[in-house]
């Protein structure tokens, strides 16, 4: 299997994004996901110094995609998204169907992310006819859904499969921006306030835990998403990627530890589910449970 660092899914000043992809450039990750998926207020990086971007690290031997935006609610939104379509030299991860439809309009290959709603094996089968190569998984479907999606697809190799398996878990998108709201600011006049949240603002319940994280017009999970016991799994289902969410702290040693274990090393202690992460989703359960602990599975 190999590994992928997907989109940076927070709002970074451009010193932090270059600063950040220069690290990539060095990190044992196989694939690059890079542009703005979440808000077109977003700008620090623009569609063609994206390609740019793509050009070095693909010069460092990655493989790099274009990723687009997720919630499209103007024509300048759509017009980022052409641009982002018409670069001419890399793939292209398209998060809503406007951008599927002009990859098949283009007749170039398809790659859906986590937005896309590919519930089941006929979706997987028809779109592979417009041109699919790649589609991430819906974040919310679990390990049997997958597998029998896969199965019942029946495709090979010819659509790789990707799980996202590390990171805060995009949940929900929105017409409306909770980080300008926390300010008493409308959307139109938000001062990029999330600049101020390179992690999200996390929202607290009743009982202070860390139940979603604000992230503009997106919403997280309070928990990091984590899979990295469920490696083997991946495989006998037919797995070809592993994705990698990119966090504010601690993505290196996250990316070299699911190297280790994609290169067959048992996971360190310190690797496996922590007090502060999820895995339910993967077990068909509600998405913050923790139904894997210290290589023990749980009731879940």
């Amino acid at each position: 299997m190999k590994l992928s660092a997907g989109p940076v899914l927070y709002y970074w000043s451009e010193h932090k994004l270059r600063e950040f992809y220069q690290q990539m450039a060095n990190l044992p990750v196989d694939i690059v996901y890079l542009g703005e998926t979440v808000c077109p207020k977003r700008r620090e990086i623009l569609p063609e110094q994206w390609v740019e971007l793509g050009r070095q690290l693909a010069a460092s031997g990655k493989e790099v995609v274009l990723s687009t935006l997720t919630l499209l609610e103007c024509r300048a939104d759509l017009a980022q998204v052409k641009k982002m379509v018409d670069n001419g030299e890399f793939l292209v991860e398209a998060n809503d169907m406007a951008g599927v439809q002009l990859l098949i309009d283009h007749k170039l290959p398809i790659i859906t992310g986590p937005a896309v709603n590919i519930y089941n094996h006929e979706t997987l089968q028809l779109l592979h006819c417009k041109g699919l190569v790649r589609w991430v998984m819906p974040v919310e479907l679990g390990r049997d859904s997958l597998a029998s999606i896969v199965r019942r697809a029946d495709l090979g190799d010819a659509v790789q499969t990707e799980v996202f398996a590390s990171g805060r878990i995009p949940l929900a998108y929105s017409a409306r921006c909770y980080t300008a709201r926390a300010y008493n600011l409308p959307k139109d006049n938000c001062q990029l306030k999330c600049l101020e949240h390179p992690g999200g603002m996390v929202m607290e319940n009743q009982q202070d835990q860390e139940l979603f994280v604000l992230n503009g017009i997106q919403t997280m999970s309070g928990y990091e998403y984590n899979l990295i016991h469920e490696l083997d799994t991946m495989r006998r289902i037919g797995v070809d990627v592993v994705r990698i969410s990119p966090e504010p702290e601690g993505f290196a040693q996250r990316v070299e530890a699911l190297r280790r274990a994609l290169d067959g090393e048992p996971p360190a202690a310190q690797a496996l589910l922590a007090s502060d992460q999820c895995d339910g989703y993967w077990f068909g359960r509600p998405g913050m449970e923790r139904c894997h602990a210290q290589q023990e599975v749980s009731a879940c």
